[in-house]
């Protein structure tokens, strides 16, 4: 009985610091939840290759975090004369883009795959979207492009023709934007990461 009477207060003290533990846990959790998205992200900023792609920019405003450029992306649609682009795809089908980089340094759409391995070396992977009409419609997350507040309305006015997007295309398919390039220099922003 004398070694129970010992015990308690250990086995007491270890119960009133659990709450401590539990939040711990809990905080823990929630940093990982935070850091996932972040990481991936990074994964595609550090490991991806650049690619330039072609644009066509429109200038909104988002009350959170800025101005920031809404990129329809060339690519985004694709003529049934591309390989694969005739393909009857599902609404919302995983699909990977081949792209294929021109003289101009311009990586444009070569083929379209279902899976990576087909797609060969450098391709973007996309969600088919809807479309009215015969072309295919692909979405990369490829949309927006954060700047700091009045740079969106100078974008904004220029021709398309300047405007050219670097992005980071991981060996996966998966890509972020890393920065706007007009007339092939990098426009000053805070959009990376």
């Amino acid at each position: 009985m004398t070694s129970s009477a010992t015990l308690s207060p250990i086995s007491g003290k270890s119960l009133q610091s659990s709450p401590w533990l539990r939040w711990g846990l809990v905080a823990l959790i929630q940093l990982g939840l935070i850091a996932l998205p972040l990481m991936d992200r990074l994964q595609v900023q550090t490991e991806g290759r650049e690619v330039t792609l072609e644009l066509i920019p429109v200038d909104p405003r988002d009350l959170l975090r800025g101005e920031y450029v809404i990129l329809n992306l060339a690519a985004t649609t694709l003529s049934r004369d591309v390989p694969g682009a005739d393909t009857k795809w599902r609404n919302g089908q995983e699909i990977f883009v081949s792209l294929e980089t021109g003289s101009d340094g311009f990586a444009r759409p070569v083929k379209v795959s279902a899976t990576r391995k087909e797609a060969g070396e450098l391709a973007l992977r996309g969600e088919v979207q809807p479309n009215w009409n015969d072309d295919l419609r692909v979405r990369y997350g490829l949309d927006a492009f954060f700047l700091p507040e009045g740079a969106g309305k100078v974008i904004e006015r220029l021709p398309r023709e300047r405007v050219k997007l670097v992005i980071a295309l991981h060996e996966d398919g998966r890509s972020m934007p890393l920065r706007l390039l007009v007339d092939g220099k990098p426009f000053e922003s805070d959009g990376t990461f």
